[in-house]
């Protein structure tokens, strides 16, 4: 027996070693599952989700614009997949749109994970953030999808409303509410500032052809002012509604639209929104392959 060492007791630095096993495993998971979510098959899979969030707002821009000309629907997500669902082979596509927002929310998660290490601290951070944020909205997006899908319907205006509700009626809500549309307004009015910057160009590889460039420019700056406009809706109408504490009336982007709609001029600018929002699904079917991943 060794000198010094009680039978039963570890030896000295036998913790250590186990430590660095472990973390040479945990390393080693990482690796892999940051292949797996680089892998080219998900980053087709992934490039196809921006597709389909382009199709739901192009859905979306033409609901709007038929309420602009006194027509009837849901200027929303739910009305925009409902539109989906509505097509030939709808099953079929719900499923297709289902998959494609996973593999891209899952895509954005691993950015916000494994990416952009290289970057200063300040910059790196907020990366990380925009990616995770977007892996959010991709994810929410499948939830949507994959309901339909299934037959559960839902519609998002009255679920916002019902959710507004309960939240005003926690302890704090009010507050919770006040941020959640202060939120929103601002995501708006960053939206609209990207699209006059053009600060959208830096995440894609642009064609050569210069009047390709020139299209993908315009729809870019019309699409994301118009999306920024429709959120500042949106978000202005929660705050008002949490201000006046009238939940009830806190109906998400639809209810946004709709209250334009009512406005001086309200028709024309409900069209001219909705024009935008039709651009900005061109522009978003146009990102899934000039994206860069």
């Amino acid at each position: 027996m060794t000198e010094g060492i009680s039978p039963g007791r570890p030896r000295p630095g036998a913790g250590l070693r186990k430590g660095t096993i472990i973390k040479k495993k945990l390393n080693q998971a990482a690796d892999v599952a940051e292949d797996v979510t680089n892998s080219r098959a998900l980053e087709v899979v992934a490039r196809a989700g921006f597709a389909v969030s382009g199709i739901l707002h192009f859905f979306i821009g033409l609901i709007a614009v038929r309420l602009a000309v006194g027509g009837e629907g849901q200027a929303d997500v739910s009305g925009a997949v409902q539109q989906l669902a509505s097509q030939p082979a709808g099953p079929l596509l719900l499923w297709g749109s289902f998959a494609a927002c996973v593999a891209l929310a899952v895509w954005q998660t691993s950015d916000a994970v494994f990416d952009f290490e290289h970057l200063p601290r300040d910059k790196k951070i907020t990366k990380k953030v925009r990616a995770a944020l977007q892996a959010l909205v991709y994810a929410g997006l499948s939830v949507t999808l994959g309901s339909f899908a299934l037959g559960t319907r839902s519609d998002n205006s009255r679920s916002t409303s019902d959710m507004t509700v309960q939240v005003m009626s926690a302890p704090g809500g009010f507050v919770v509410l006040l941020v959640i549309g202060i939120g929103v307004a601002v995501a708006g009015v960053i939206y609209a500032i990207r699209g006059f910057r053009r600060s959208f160009l830096k995440y894609l590889r642009m064609p050569s052809h210069g009047h390709a460039r020139t299209a993908v420019t315009a729809t870019g700056v019309v699409g994301y002012t118009a999306k920024g406009v429709a959120l500042f809706l949106a978000g202005l109408l929660i705050i008002m509604a949490t201000v006046q504490a009238r939940p009830e009336e806190s109906t998400g982007l639809d209810g946004g639209l709709k209250a334009l709609r009512e406005q001086p001029f309200g028709p024309y600018m409900l069209a001219a929104v909705g024009a935008g929002l039709i651009c900005y699904g061109i522009f978003m079917a146009v990102r899934s392959k000039l994206a860069k991943m």
